[in-house]
């Protein structure tokens, strides 16, 4: 977590008058910090105590709360991390809730905690997420969204899918200091070579491992890095990982909230949409659900112009759609490598290994119409 404290540092300094204080509050804009953890390999009422002395660390005016005042709660555990709601009963009556996120052991292999942490201070600032209190040792406290967390069904909802497109299109606008290159292939060659050397010491999974072939999966990577390159892609700050479970929706007042942006980076628009409608699958990879082409063009139109979305012309989503299908390709090896180097080092119960062997199947089966579909487009005859 070096790489966290330096960033902090300043900040720290900033505010280490308030935080020690007990006067920060939820409505100013200190980051506080922890030098805390919490294992996350323990069993959940083992974490409990720890959750709240992580809170009373960060939150001075909690400090002298009898433990019996906070109840924490899980609210959900994905693949990568743990999402936890702490409710205060505070010394005025009062209830307060915030969410705390504990990164999985390991996940630095994989995420840039820098650039996320960077990214998040400017996509709070234009109403992205909830707003970031405060940091630790492996992890951060957020506001509490009162919303719940979509499912795989729900992203293909006419009405969803519309206010996701829309929400994406204003995500996409967000301006963050510093590079504005590309991460995709950076990333995806990163994957590779820490996916390319690992050793199992489970002999099965080793074993399996070793059917793979890296010089194919080199030679795939590498001609879908070329093809992509045609497609002169917009290049946006990307969520790049628009799952179900970073979206929620609170039904009552019809919002809609992007979430957990660990993955962000500027990126190509082409994948973050591509990578969207991966998700559609879910977890089991049925991708029977991949969204048909009437279905991405509703996405589309209220992407491109959600004032009026049924004035873009039919040219403008041809385009897009041989762009999103064509980066949804380079989504399946992002997630394969990804997974192969998760197999190696997280300790979640989840089939990696398999996980792999889905995605990386999945973007052979489609490679060849996607392949000709780009190609067509590229050389004028426009067919999609």
């Amino acid at each position: 977590m070096g790489a966290t404290k330096n960033i902090w540092t300043a900040m720290e300094a900033n505010h280490a008058k308030q935080s020690h204080n007990g006067n920060s509050t939820f409505d100013d804009h200190s980051i506080l910090h922890s030098n805390l953890s919490v294992d996350t390999a323990l069993p959940f009422p083992l974490m409990v105590p720890r959750v709240i002395a992580l809170c009373k660390d960060l939150f001075r005016k909690w400090a002298k709360l009898n433990d019996s005042c906070f109840s924490v709660d899980t609210v959900s555990g994905g693949i990568t991390n743990l999402l936890l709601k702490v409710s205060v009963k505070e010394e005025n009556g009062e209830y307060v809730s915030v969410t705390v996120r504990l990164y999985g052991p390991n996940t630095e292999y994989v995420i840039n905690r820098e650039r996320e942490l960077r990214a998040i201070k400017y996509l709070s600032a234009a109403g992205f997420g909830a707003k970031l209190l405060g940091v630790f040792g492996n992890g951060m406290v957020q506001s509490f969204i009162n919303a719940r967390t979509l499912t795989p069904a729900d992203m293909r909802k006419p009405k969803l899918v519309s206010e996701i497109a829309k929400q994406l299109r204003r995500f996409h606008q967000v301006e963050i200091p510093g590079s504005k290159e590309p991460q995709l292939w950076v990333d995806i060659f990163k994957f590779f070579e820490k996916a390319s050397t690992l050793q199992f010491e489970d002999t099965d999974k080793q074993r399996t491992y070793e059917t793979i072939s890296f010089k194919e999966v080199h030679k795939e990577v590498t001609e879908l890095k070329e093809l992509t390159t045609l497609l002169n892609s917009p290049v946006v700050f990307a969520h790049n990982d628009l799952l179900s479970g970073n979206l929620m929706h609170n039904e009552e007042q019809e919002k809609l909230y992007l979430i957990d942006f660990e993955y962000g980076s500027y990126n190509y628009r082409g994948f973050d949409i591509g990578n969207h409608f991966n998700e559609y699958a879910g977890y089991d990879c049925d991708y029977s659900l991949y969204p048909s082409k009437d279905e991405q063009y509703h996405f589309f139109r209220h992407y491109l112009e959600p004032e009026k979305p049924y004035e873009v012309s039919e040219k403008d989503l041809e385009a897009l759609y041989v762009e999103t299908n064509t980066f949804m390709l380079a989504s399946h090896l992002y997630w394969a490598l990804w997974a192969l180097i998760q197999a190696r080092m997280s300790p979640i119960d989840f089939d990696y290994l398999g996980y792999y062997f889905l995605r990386y199947n999945e973007y052979k089966k489609q490679k060849r119409m996607c392949f000709y579909l780009a190609k067509s487009h590229i050389s004028g005859s426009g067919k999609a």
